[in-house]
C-alpha cells in the first residue's frame, strides 16, 4: 500500500560514494564525524519525544516498541559536491561495533523522502525538513498477473517483472547465490524488485542515484532490467574472451616447458653414452625395427603418430604407450619347430602318464599326419587329415581336443606333456568362474585399466605363435549381463575362423590357426553344444586299480617322498599296500585322494623317525596301513556280512550312475504302504530329477500291466502307496539310466525275493519292457569294479561300448547284455528257494 505524503524533520547522514535504496540494511562506520553526529542527533531526538513518531507510518515501519520509536536519520548521497534531491528514511536498528572492532551502526532504509529546507535540531548534525514520496501503485490487473506467474499474463508490468526475475536468477546462479534467488522469486512488487537491485555490485554510483531519484516503480524496474541485461551480455563476452585467452596461454606455456624439458633430457641421455634411453622412448623407431606383419605395422605407426601429437600429460598418452608395448611384445613371427620324432613323442607321453592310451594315440596321430604333410611340402589342413574341427578351408590349423573326465585323472597335467612331446611352448588359461566376455576378447581401450584377453596374454606368455594352450575347466564358464565367454570362444576354437581372430584391445588380426588348443572339462553336458561341435572329444573315464597302482608307484610316491623330505629308499611302500590304498581307502576315478593318503602315510613315517619311535629305512606293508592311516573307508558290499548288506532285504537294487567325479554306485529302495494306514500313488524321494521321476512311473506302469506274466502280486497296488527312495537324499540325481534298477527294486519288493548283492545294473526301460541304451558305460563298469561288483547288467545295444573298457576290468566282471526286463529280473533276483538270510 502506498503511503500518503508526510512532513518529516530528520538529521542528515551524508553518504560518500554510496547509495542506499529502500529495503536495504547497511552497516555504517561511526568513525566519520558526520555519520556519528547524525546518529547521536537521532538518538537524542528519539529520547526527547518518546510518544511521537512524526510520521504516518506504522509502528513496525518506524521501529516503535512499546510506544518508543527508533532513532531516525535521512540517508542522503553526495552528488557533484552537493546532495541529491531525494534521500531515504533510515531507522537506526543497532549501535555497537563492526567486525573489525570499530564503532558502527546498523541502519535499515525504509522510504524515499524528498529533501526540503534546512532547519535546526539537537546535536551537531545538519537537520532538514522533508516530505515522504508516495510511489505510484500498480494496477490490480498488473499485480495479479505478476503474482500468478502465468506464462502469458496480461499487462506490461507483469511481463517486466518476469523478465527481471529471469535475468536476476541467471546472474545470481552464476555467482552461486542460491538463497538470494529464492528471495527474488518471492518478491512480486515492481518497486521492491527495482530497489532490491541496489545490492548489485556492478551498478555505478550514478546509476544508483538515478534509481533513488526515480519515484515511478515501473520506470525504476525498467531501468534496472536494462542495466542487468547489458551486464550479462558483457559478462558472457568477457568470460568467453578470458577462457580463450587462458586456454591459449596455458597450452603455449605447457608446450614450451615440456619441449624444453624434453630437449634437456635428451641432451643428458646423449651425454651418458649410446643414447639407448632415447631409443627406448622412440616408439616409431621400435615399430620400424620390429618384425611385424604389414597390417599390424600400419596400425602401430598410426598409433605412434598419435602419440607424438599427444601431450604427455594427457591420459590418452599412457593408453597409447601401453597398447604399443603390448603389440611390440607379442611374438608375431616367432614359431617353434615341431618335434617330428614320433617314437620319442610317444616315449615322453608314456613317461609322464600311465594309461590314457586313447589320448596318447590321438596326439601321435596328429604328429604323424603333420610329419607326412611336411615331408610332402603341404601345409596342415584344419579339420582334415589329422586337424580336427571340420572347417573345410585349406589353411594351417591346430588341433582342438576336449579332454572330458572326472577330477584327478590327469587332464591338466596332460597339457604340459603334449607340449613337451610336440616340442612346443605351453600356456594355461584358467576359465573356471569366468563370466565376462572381455576376459576372452579383451577390453576396449576406452576403459580404464583395459587389457587384452586371456588368449592374447597366453600367446604373449608362451612367446610363440604356435604354442599348446590349455583351456582349463571350460565347463565352468558362466554367463551374465556382461556377456557369454563360451560364445566368445566359438571363433577362437574354430580352425576355419581363428586365423583372423580380432581382440577388442588390439583391434588387429591375430592368427591362431597354428595353435594347438586343449580343453578340459568334468561334465560334458555343461559344455554348450556349438562349442563342443568345434572340438574333438576325448574321454578320460578314470583309472583301473592296476593303473592306479602303477601311477602311485612311478609318479605319486617319488613326488611325495621329495615333499616329505625323504630320500629314495628310506621308505618303501609295497605293491600290496598301494593296491589296498587304491581299493579300500579311496574310491575315485582319479588319483588325487590316493596321493593324499600316500602323503599322509609318509608324513607319519617321517614324524615317527623324528620322535625316535621308528627307524629308517622303513617298509610299509598292507597289514600296517591301519596303524598309519586308520581304518579303510570303502569296504566292498560283497565283503560285508550277508545280514548287513544293503540288498539283504527285498526291495533294494544296486544301480550304476555317472557323476561329475566319475562313475558311482547307487541304491534304489522301494516300499509299500500298509493297507490299513491308507494312501495310494507313487512317492519319490532323494532329490530326483524329472527324467528319473519319469523312469519310476514307467517302471511302475510296466509292472502293473505285466504283473500276471511276471507272476507278481500287483493287484493290491491300487490300494497301497508305493515309495521309491534313492540315497543319499542330499545329492541331486537325474538321468535315464535307472529305469531297470527301479523295476528290479519294485519286482523284488512285490515278489519278496532279494536282489543279488554282487549284481549291479544300468539301463532305461520302456513301457513294453525293452531295455534301452544309456551312456557312460565305461565309467559305470569302472565304478562297479571299484565297488567289488562281479556281475553287471547292461543294455544289449551298449555292447559295442565294451571295446573301450580295459581288458583287465572285463576279465574281473561278468557283463550281461540284455534287451528285455524279464531277463534282467532272472539275473538279478535270487531264486525263491534260495533266499538269503534277512537281517533282524
Amino acid at each position: 500500500m502506498a503511503l500518503s505524503p508526510t512532513k518529516l524533520t530528520l538529521p542528515v547522514l551524508p553518504l560518500d560514494n554510496e547509495v542506499v535504496l529502500p529495503g536495504m540494511v547497511v552497516p555504517l562506520d561511526l568513525s566519520d564525524s558526520e555519520v556519528r553526529a547524525a546518529v547521536e542527533a537521532a538518538q537524542s531526538a528519539a529520547r526527547s519525544a518518546p510518544g511521537e513518531t512524526g510520521t504516518a507510518g506504522t509502528a513496525a515501519e518506524d521501529g516503535r516498541t512499546g510506544g518508543t520509536p527508533k532513532p531516525r536519520v535521512l540517508l542522503v548521497p553526495r552528488v557533484d559536491g552537493g546532495y541529491a534531491g531525494i534521500g531515504v528514511l533510515g531507522l537506526v536498528e543497532q549501535v555497537g561495533r563492526l567486525a573489525d572492532g570499530d564503532p558502527g551502526a546498523l541502519i535499515r532504509a525504509v522510504r524515499r523522502v524528498r529533501i526540503g529546507a534546512g532547519t535546526t535540531g539537537p546535536g551537531a548534525a545538519l537537520w532538514v525538513e522533508g516530505t515522504e514520496v508516495a510511489e505510484a501503485a500498480e494496477t490490480a490487473e498488473a499485480a495479479g498477473a505478476a503474482k500468478s506467474g502465468a506464462p502469458t499474463a496480461p499487462g506490461a508490468v507483469a511481463e517486466l517483472v518476469r523478465e527481471y526475475k529471469a535475468l536476476a536468477t541467471s546472474w545470481l546462479r552464476k555467482r552461486g547465490a542460491w538463497q538470494v534467488v529464492d528471495r527474488v522469486q518471492q518478491i512480486d512488487d515492481a518497486g521492491q524488485l527495482a530497489d532490491n537491485s541496489g545490492y548489485s555490485p556492478f551498478l555505478t554510483t550514478a546509476q544508483r542515484v538515478r534509481l533513488l531519484e526515480t519515484t515511478d516503480p515501473v520506470e525504476r524496474l525498467r531501468l534496472t532490467t536494462g542495466w542487468l541485461r547489458e551486464h550479462l551480455a558483457e559478462q558472457e563476452v568477457a568470460e568467453a574472451i578470458a577462457k580463450d585467452v587462458q586456454e591459449g596461454v596455458d597450452k603455449q606455456q605447457r608446450e614450451f616447458l615440456l619441449r624444453r624439458q624434453l630437449e634437456a633430457v635428451r641432451r643428458e641421455l646423449a651425454e651418458l653414452g649410446d643414447g639407448s634411453g632415447e631409443e627406448g622412448d622412440d616408439y616409431r623407431a621400435r615399430v620400424e625395427a620390429a618384425d611385424l606383419p604389414e597390417k599390424v605395422r600400419e596400425a602401430a605407426l598410426k598409433e605412434a603418430d598419435r602419440l607424438e601429437r599427444t601431450s604427455d600429460q594427457s591420459p590418452e598418452s599412457g593408453w597409447i604407450r601401453t597398447w604399443l608395448d603390448t603389440v611390440l611384445e607379442l611374438p608375431w613371427n616367432e614359431r617353434t619347430e615341431d618335434a617330428y620324432d614320433i617314437p620319442g613323442a610317444r616315449a615322453v607321453l608314456d613317461a609322464d602318464h600311465s594309461g590314457l592310451a586313447e589320448v596318447k594315440d590321438r596326439i601321435i596321430e596328429y604328429l604323424a599326419v603333420r610329419r607326412r604333410r611336411a615331408e610332402r611340402g603341404l601345409a596342415p589342413v584344419a579339420g582334415e587329415d589329422g586337424g580336427p574341427g571340420g572347417g573345410g578351408g585349406r589353411r594351417a590349423g591346430g588341433a582342438v581336443l576336449a579332454l572330458v573326465g572326472p577330477p584327478g585323472v590327469g587332464k591338466t597335467s596332460l597339457g604340459r606333456s603334449v607340449a613337451k612331446a610336440m616340442g612346443r611352448e605351453f600356456a594355461r588359461v584358467a576359465l573356471g568362474g569366468i563370466r565376462d566376455e572381455a576376459e576372452i576378447r579383451g577390453h576396449r581401450r576406452t576403459y580404464v585399466g583395459a587389457l587384452p584377453g586371456r588368449i592374447v596374454r597366453a600367446v604373449k606368455e608362451a612367446g610363440s605363435m604356435n604354442p599348446v594352450i590349455l583351456l582349463d575347466e571350460i565347463d565352468k564358464v558362466g554367463s551374465d549381463f556382461r556377456g557369454d565367454p563360451a560364445a566368445a570362444l566359438l571363433e577362437v576354437l574354430d580352425p576355419a575362423q581363428n586365423h583372423t581372430f580380432r581382440d577388442h584391445y588390439l583391434e588387429v588380426e591375430l592368427d591362431l590357426s597354428d595353435v594347438v588348443f586343449l580343453a578340459t572339462a568334468n561334465v560334458l553336458e555343461a559344455i554348450p553344444q556349438p562349442l563342443l561341435d568345434r572340438m574333438e572329444l576325448v574321454r578320460l573315464d578314470g583309472y583301473t586299480e592296476d593303473e592306479k597302482v602303477v601311477i602311485a608307484r612311478d609318479h605319486l610316491l617319488p613326488r611325495q617322498l621329495d615333499r616329505a623330505g625323504l630320500a629314495e629308499g628310506e621308505v618303501t611302500v609295497g605293491e600290496d599296500a598301494l593296491r589296498r590304498l587304491a581299493g579300500e581307502y579311496t574310491r575315485e576315478a582319479g588319483v588325487r585322494d590316493l596321493e593324499r593318503h600316500i602323503a599322509r602315510l609318509l608324513r607319519k613315517v617321517a614324524t615317527r623317525h623324528e620322535l625316535g619311535e621308528g627307524e629308517l629305512p622303513y617298509t610299509v606293508a598292507a597289514d600296517g596301513l591301519r596303524e598309519l592311516v586308520g581304518r579303510p573307508h570303502h569296504v566292498p558290499e560283497s565283503a560285508q556280512d550277508p545280514a548287513e548288506r544293503r540288498t539283504a532285504v527285498p526291495g533294494v537294487a544296486t544301480g550304476l550312475a555317472v557323476t561329475g567325479t566319475g562313475g558311482d554306485v547307487l541304491y534304489v529302495e522301494a516300499s509299500l504302504a500298509d493297507p490299513e494306514t491308507g494312501g495310494s500313488g507313487l512317492t519319490l524321494t532323494g532329490q530326483l530329477g524329472d527324467v528319473m521321476k519319469e523312469s519310476a512311473h514307467i517302471a511302475l506302469s510296466y509292472l502293473r500291466s505285466r504283473g500276471a506274466e511276471l507272476e507278481l502280486p500287483v493287484g493290491d497296488l491300487k490300494e497301497r502307496g508305493v515309495h521309491l527312495h534313492v540315497p543319499a537324499g542330499a545329492v541331486p540325481k537325474d538321468g535315464p539310466s535307472a529305469g531297470i534298477t527301479m523295476t528290479t527294486a519294485l519286482a523284488s519288493l512285490l515278489s519278496g525275493r532279494q536282489v543279488r548283492p554282487d549284481v549291479a545294473m544300468t539301463g532305461e526301460v520302456s513301457l513294453t519292457g525293452r531295455v534301452l541304451p544309456v551312456g557312460g558305460v565305461k565309467q559305470k563298469l569302472l565304478a562297479a569294479h571299484r565297488a567289488g561288483i562281479t556281475t553287471v547288467i547292461i543294455p544289449r545295444r551298449n555292447e559295442p561300448d565294451l571295446d573301450d573298457v580295459p581288458q583287465e576290468v572285463l576279465r574281473k566282471l561278468d557283463v550281461r547284455p540284455v534287451s528285455d526286463v524279464r531277463r534282467v529280473l532272472e539275473l538279478a533276483l535270487t531264486p525263491a528257494e534260495a533266499e538269503l538270510p534277512v537281517a533282524a
